[in-house]
C-alpha cells in the first residue's frame, strides 16, 4: 500500500508540474549585439550573468595573450547600452586558446576551455573559482577538472546545470572521444556532494553522427539548445532545441529553431539567460562586423 500511495504522489507531481509549465512565443528575429562589443575578429561563446549585467565571451581580438580569451562586458541595468569588453587577464587567459565561459549557478565558478600545455591533450575543461560573484575580474588560478571529465581527446563546450528539483549538479559537454555517434557528442556527469565527479555517460538522445557541441540547458532543466549541423540544418552549423516533460526524463528528439534564428551560415554556441526569454549566439551571417558576431533573439512566456 505505502509503495502504491508513493507511485501515486510521484505521478500527481509529475502532473502538477507540466501543468504549472509555461509556455512561450517563437524566438524572434536576432539583433546583433553592435561594434561596442563585437569586432572584425571572432566573438563567440557567449554566457549571460544571473542578473543580465556581465556578458562573458571568446574573442581573438587584438589586446589579449595569445589566441582566444575569455572577455566580459558589463552593462548598469537591463536598459543600458553593453560596456567596451574587457580582458579576464593572465590569472585566465594565456598565450594558448581559452574558450567557451559558462558560469555556475550560484556564479562562483567559471568552467571554461583551454588547450594549455599541462593539461590531458587537445583541449581540456577547466574550472576557476571567485570569493565575489559580483567581481567580474576577481577569478583565481583555474583546476583542471581531471580524467572524470578531460582526456587525450577534446573535451569542449561545458554548460553547469543545477536547480532545486533535480539534485546533485551536472556538468555538460562535448567531446570526440571514441566510441560516441559522431564527430563531437554530448555527454553529462554528476558533481557529487564532496566535490567529486562521476563517470562521464554519453546523452545519446541529444547526440547524433553529425558534429554536436555547445548543450545549455535552461535552469528549469526542461529545455536545451546546441549547435549542429546534422541533417535538416539550413546551413553549416544550426541551434536546435530539445525538450522534457521533468528533469527525470528523457530529452525529446531535437528540433531545429527554424529558418527566422538559423541561417545558412554557421550558427552557434547558445545561451540560455535566466530569464528563460533571452538567448544568445554567434553566427558569421552576413551583415556583421567581423568573423563571428554575437547575437540576441527573445521570446515571451506565456502562462497557462
Amino acid at each position: 500500500m505505502a509503495r502504491f500511495r508513493n507511485l501515486l504522489i510521484t505521478v500527481i507531481l509529475f502532473a502538477l508540474l507540466a501543468s504549472a509549465a509555461p509556455t512561450y512565443s517563437h524566438w524572434t528575429e536576432p539583433v546583433n549585439l553592435g561594434a561596442v562589443v563585437n569586432s572584425a575578429f571572432m566573438d563567440y561563446d557567449p554566457a549571460i550573468s544571473k542578473d543580465g549585467l556581465s556578458l562573458y565571451f571568446s574573442s581573438d581580438r587584438p589586446g589579449g595573450f595569445g589566441g582566444p580569451d575569455i572577455w566580459v562586458s558589463q552593462r548598469a541595468s537591463l536598459e543600458a547600452s553593453w560596456g567596451a569588453p574587457v580582458n579576464l587577464g593572465q590569472v585566465i587567459n594565456t598565450e594558448n586558446n581559452e574558450a567557451v565561459p559558462a558560469l555556475s549557478r550560484d556564479e562562483h565558478w567559471l568552467f571554461f576551455q583551454s588547450i594549455r600545455p599541462d593539461g590531458l591533450g587537445g583541449n581540456d575543461i577547466w574550472v576557476s573559482y571567485r570569493e565575489d560573484t559580483k567581481n567580474d575580474l576577481g577569478w583565481q588560478q583555474p583546476m583542471n577538472l581531471g580524467s572524470a571529465v578531460n582526456t587525450s581527446f577534446n573535451e569542449q563546450g561545458a554548460r553547469y546545470f543545477q536547480n532545486d528539483d533535480a539534485g546533485t549538479p551536472l556538468l555538460f559537454f562535448n567531446s570526440d572521444r571514441p566510441h560516441g555517434l559522431g564527430g563531437s557528442d554530448f555527454y553529462v556527469i554528476q558533481i557529487l556532494p564532496d566535490g567529486s565527479l562521476s563517470p562521464a555517460n554519453l546523452v545519446t538522445e541529444l547526440s547524433s553522427p553529425a558534429s554536436d557541441s555547445a548543450a545549455s540547458v535552461r535552469f528549469d532543466g526542461l529545455e536545451v539548445v546546441f549547435s549542429s549541423n546534422r541533417p535538416g540544418s539550413f546551413g553549416g552549423l544550426d541551434l536546435w532545441v530539445a525538450l522534457r516533460e521533468t528533469v527525470f526524463h528523457r530529452w525529446s528528439t531535437p528540433t531545429n529553431l527554424g529558418p527566422l534564428v538559423n541561417s545558412v551560415a554557421d550558427d552557434q554556441n547558445p545561451y540560455i539567460a535566466e530569464d528563460r526569454e533571452t538567448l544568445y549566439f554567434a553566427s558569421n551571417r552576413p551583415g556583421g562586423f567581423g568573423q563571428l558576431d554575437l547575437y540576441v533573439t527573445t521570446r515571451t512566456i506565456q502562462h497557462p
